[in-house]
């Protein structure tokens, strides 16, 4: 009986790990399909621009972030500059996070 339970819960580890990575892989896919066009009609939600009126360092980042994966860079360096200095890290991140979870997946359930 200890023995089913033990298996069960590896098998649900293992489905969240799998259920992590198949997310990981998806964010940046689901981003690139992202129309930027809509996101240049939304209304700006930074408090700064809100409230003061001017914008401040964090303003166009999401949309640079998103034209920078959807390969347009020059459109990207004008909504943000730091833009140059934000997406690097975040790649950083992303693939160590990957890279994480395809050794949780190796350590955990094979």
């Amino acid at each position: 009986m200890k023995n089913i339970l033990i298996r069960k819960q590896v098998f649900q580890s293992c489905f969240f790990i799998y259920l992590k990575f198949v997310g990981l892989v998806a964010f940046p896919i689901l981003l690139y399909l992202i129309p930027l066009d809509w996101l240049n009609r939304q209304h700006s939600i930074c408090l700064i621009k809100n409230i003061f009126g001017v914008e401040c360092f964090g303003c166009g980042i999401t949309r640079a972030i998103i034209s920078a994966i959807q390969f347009n860079f020059t459109k990207a360096y004008m909504f943000n500059h730091l833009v140059i200095i934000v997406l690097p890290i975040l790649i950083y991140v992303w693939s160590k996070m990957i890279i994480n979870t395809i050794k949780e997946i190796k350590k955990t359930c094979q």
